[in-house]
């Protein structure tokens, strides 16, 4: 496809701390790339691992919706808004910065790892007031299905964000085949293979591969073995 984009699972960004290893699929910290700096509004997609009882001290964000994915672990989270809550694989969780705030992130465990995806979106509104939110889902009904996990509605499942983005999560059994219908035509598709062999359209994707998609209206997804997925729809302006 010419309105395409393929990310391959070893050329992203890696910036290993010891307590953190993260892979960056787009330009990040010390990591930069020019032809890899978004997708669109989708501006970051950090895969972290950190060791026990390790974390991001308190850092400031203004105006970026930062989604984190956890998926293994516990990661605790503390922010300027009030907020100390604990996040795990199964849960979601949306900071939108707005006007500004500050915040960390810690391995609540002192024995085992946290993995867990950072995700930062450009918003379609600044300076707004900040906001938190967290949600725990039923993995099982991602099962041969996708599972929306965020939206721009407050009333739909899932948490929302200041723009007009939808993200998807799907658990698929070998040779399940679906196929996504983006919601705005203006909007692409980002997919981000979490675990296994998943072909989309023509492309074949392995495990924490990437591709995006632009121009289209649905695409067939079909999973080669069991695998497991993250769809991110955004606007490309």
């Amino acid at each position: 496809m010419n309105n395409a984009v393929l990310h391959k699972a070893e050329s992203r960004g890696l910036a290993d701390h010891g307590w953190l290893k993260s892979y960056h699929t787009f330009s990040f910290a010390n990591y930069y790339n020019p032809e890899r700096v978004n997708f669109g509004v989708l501006r970051v997609l950090n895969d972290d691992t950190v060791a026990p009882g390790m974390g991001f001290g308190t850092h400031p964000h203004e105006n970026m919706e930062i989604i984190s994915i956890p998926l293994e672990g516990d990661l605790e989270h503390q922010d300027s808004m009030g907020n100390t809550t604990v996040i795990k694989h199964g849960d979601i969780q949306i900071m939108s910065a707005g006007t500004g705030v500050k915040h960390s992130e810690y391995n609540k465990n002192k024995d085992s790892l946290v993995k867990f995806l950072q995700i930062w979106v450009f918003p379609n509104k600044k300076n707004v007031t900040p906001r938190y939110d967290q949600i725990t889902l039923n993995v099982k009904d991602r099962h041969n299905k996708l599972q929306q996990i965020l939206s721009p509605n407050a009333e739909d499942a899932g948490v929302w964000i200041h723009q007009n983005a939808w993200f998807y999560m799907g658990n698929f059994d070998k040779n399940f085949t679906t196929d996504y219908k983006v919601h705005d035509k203006k909007n692409g598709l980002y997919v981000f293979v979490l675990k296994g062999n998943i072909v989309v359209g023509e492309q074949n994707l392995k495990t924490r591969d990437g591709y995006g998609i632009w121009n289209f209206d649905s695409v067939i997804i079909t999973s080669k073995s069991d695998s497991e997925i993250l769809l991110m729809e955004v606007p490309m302006y």
